[in-house]
């Protein structure tokens, strides 16, 4: 009876139960089952494993120490949560009046209160354990009499007050770094002092500067680095040569975005006597030239991968490296790894190699060249460019049959003056010469992962894979009533999930719901990581994947190359051990995160300085997000978030309906539901906040 009892309340963590409720959802139906229950209710109350209200009895979730560490994160709101690693508790939370004088981020200590009421544990930071940031980017501002920093991110919930000793040269309207950061009484504010001054606040350069700060991305490289990379030789030597397959007589070319500076990939197509297809996909050998713990390699691991913010690169690798000797330049001697793979003209593999090599692109081309090439079906290497588009339409429509998901993820594009001032947006259009691209890539990524997870002969070897779990069951479920909500069809018990969500994106294309649905699928999955186990990757329905196709901008495909010139070519080459690689794997993937997170503040920061000069414009806008103080829309040409707040919502009082995504009003009973489409004006642009806020045009 006991662990029945307590296997029911621990599924329905933080609600109350009658007895006879619970003898009722136990299915005990005699008196004697009954007085059992009600007795064995007692007993665990009294060893302090359930709580009992009057006659209403919940799980005592607190533990009996009352203390618990972990990390707070902070909600926009104010309010926050704990959370704790390696806990049943779930997270706690905290409400700002008890966040006492933590940050975002910071490592703190809880004191859980004894009346536990909510959905989730609540306490009280008593202890902060260890700052998450000890520097803070933000705005100096001036009152009256005194200085402060206004941070930049949001989430920090308090300014810092600035003596004016400490100012080190700064004025009203720079943007600074504060260090040294006192917080003794959460009566008071922060004290600090400025430690560096990133710049006049608002212009290029310093905004550059103050989110590669923020995110503590290392946007300079040290005089070591760039002492090594001058030292380079660009010449290739006749000896090196005669070690590689040989494609410099070979029609070969890269097709990349016309802004591209650093050209890591290249192809080359050629028809075999036998009537195959001889596909090569090239990659810069940038292994060769970063060795193994140089002053050049150690900065390429900690930066991680390279950053793309808007209008400006901060790259993994010195400018000598990525824009010049790595770089498949038309015209030039470059090294490369490549995949060789033969294909029948239907697609079906039939052999590779994968080997060192030597190229000399013969074109540069960018996509909207090739997208003409394949539209018109003339211009240069013509016959090579459409028999690989053919080749690449056969290769996806076998993936997407196999369950290989292809989500549509619009981005926008931005126009810049020479002050680095958005003057125009855009969405970003995919094409088939991109995907043209896209195919042969996922190709060679998927064969060099198979060829070490599934050896012919012998064991796997250590390595690096790019992998992606299974979604949340919770959120395909919820996933599955939203769409249905919407009148589309999609089934979470199927056996198929991924059949489902390609079905599903199939049928939402081009419609108003499109870029929604997209995006709360994306939301739903786990997000890919690099890991040294391998578990597959459940989006592109792939049993082995990896990344090797981007070493210039990402460390994880030089290690893959590494490795593959170990179990391959050279046994004396660097060898890593499966915990070395574990640690690797952990490390890229979270760079990989901050450099996600860093580029889309990055793209927020331009559309919300484009749009302070749209004041008063109206914009066709979906409902994006639903909540009781307001609606979310998403602007449909730029992709700009903003809230249209619950009072600026006129004619009516508008509730919350959780169940049916919408807010609905209480006398018209009119709807604004997530997925609708609307039309807003813009009345609001905070810069400092990053802040849009609409009204709806009726």
């Amino acid at each position: 009876m006991k662990k029945k009892i307590i296997s029911f309340f621990k599924k329905n963590p933080g609600r109350d139960f009658k007895s006879k409720e619970i003898a009722k959802k136990l299915d005990l139906t005699s008196d004697h089952e009954y007085e059992a229950l009600k007795s064995t209710l007692y007993s665990l109350f009294e060893e302090g494993v359930l709580l009992r209200t009057g006659k209403n009895y919940r799980l005592n979730r607190v533990p009996s120490s009352n203390m618990v560490k972990g990390e707070l994160q902070i909600v926009n709101g104010g309010f926050g949560f704990v959370l704790v690693k390696d806990s049943k508790m779930g997270d706690i939370f905290v409400s700002s009046r008890n966040m006492g004088t933590a940050f975002n981020g910071d490592t703190v200590e809880v004191s859980l209160f004894a009346n536990q009421k909510g959905k989730n544990i609540e306490g009280q930071i008593i202890n902060v354990i260890k700052r998450n940031k000890e520097e803070i980017v933000g705005t100096l501002h001036k009152s009256k009499s005194f200085y402060f920093v206004k941070p930049d991110d949001t989430s920090f919930h308090r300014d810092i007050y600035i003596d004016k000793e400490e100012l080190a040269g700064a004025i009203e309207g720079d943007k600074v770094i504060a260090g040294k950061i006192n917080w003794d009484s959460s009566m008071m504010n922060p004290e600090g002092r400025i430690i560096e001054v990133l710049g006049k606040s608002g212009s290029f350069d310093t905004e550059v500067a103050s989110i590669a700060k923020e995110f503590e991305l290392p946007y300079k490289f040290t005089n070591k680095v760039l002492d090594e990379a001058e030292k380079i030789e660009e010449k290739i030597s006749e000896d090196e040569i005669r070690k590689r397959l040989d494609y410099r007589d070979k029609v070969v070319f890269t097709i990349d975005p016309e802004d591209a500076k650093d050209f890591d990939d290249a192809l080359s197509i050629e028809e075999l006597e036998n009537g195959n297809i001889s596909i090569g996909v090239h990659i810069a050998d940038v292994s060769h030239y970063v060795q193994y713990n140089s002053e050049i390699d150690g900065s390429a691991f900690n930066r991680g991968n390279s950053v793309y913010l808007v209008g400006r690169v901060i790259p993994m690798l010195p400018e000598k490296l990525s824009n010049n000797i790595c770089s498949l330049v038309p015209n030039r001697e470059r090294l490369t790894y490549s995949v060789i793979v033969e294909l029948t003209k239907r697609g079906k593999l039939v052999n590779y190699e994968i080997k060192k090599s030597v190229i000399n692109s013969k074109r540069r081309f960018t996509y909207d060249e090739v997208q003409d090439i394949i539209e018109s079906g003339s211009g240069d290497f013509y016959n090579e460019i459409l028999k690989l588009n053919r080749l690449a339409e056969i290769l996806r429509k076998k993936r997407l049959k196999e369950g290989s998901i292809e989500f549509s993820t619009p981005e926008v594009k931005f126009v810049l003056d020479e002050n680095g001032n958005p003057t125009r947006i855009y969405r970003k259009e995919i094409k088939q010469s991109n995907m043209l691209v896209e195919e042969f890539m996922l190709l060679a990524n998927q064969l060099t992962a198979k060829h070490i997870a599934a050896p012919e002969k012998g064991e796997p070897k250590p390595f690096i894979y790019r992998v992606h779990d299974l979604p949340d069951n919770e959120k395909i479920i919820e996933f599955g009533k939203f769409v249905k909500s919407l009148g589309y069809t999609f089934n979470p018990s199927a056996s198929s999930k991924s059949n489902q969500f390609q079905a599903l994106i199939e049928e939402v294309k081009g419609s108003q719901e499109e870029v929604l649905i997209n995006e709360l699928a994306i939301r739903s999955m786990a997000k890919a990581i690099y890991s040294a186990k391998n578990i597959g990757h459940y989006g592109l329905g792939f049993k082995y994947y990896t990344h090797f196709t981007s070493p210039i901008r990402r460390y994880s495909d030089l290690i893959v190359h590494r490795l593959l010139y170990k179990y391959i070519e050279s046994k004396s080459a660097v060898h890593y051990n499966q915990s070395q690689l574990e640690e690797i794997s952990e490390h890229i993937s979270a760079c990989e995160r901050n450099a996600v997170d860093a580029e889309r503040l990055s793209v927020k920061i331009k559309q919300i300085e484009y749009l302070q000069n749209h004041i008063g414009d109206e914009f066709e806008a979906l409902i994006s997000g639903i909540t009781h103080f307001g609606i979310f829309v998403k602007i449909s040409n730029i992709l700009a978030e903003g809230l249209i707040r619950l009072r600026d919502l006129e004619g009516d009082f508008y509730v919350y309906d959780e169940k049916k995504y919408a807010l609905i009003g209480k006398r018209t009973k009119k709807q604004f539901r997530l997925g609708d489409k609307i039309s807003v004006r813009l009345i609001r642009a905070d810069m400092e906040k990053l802040e849009l806020d609409f009204i709806i045009i009726e």
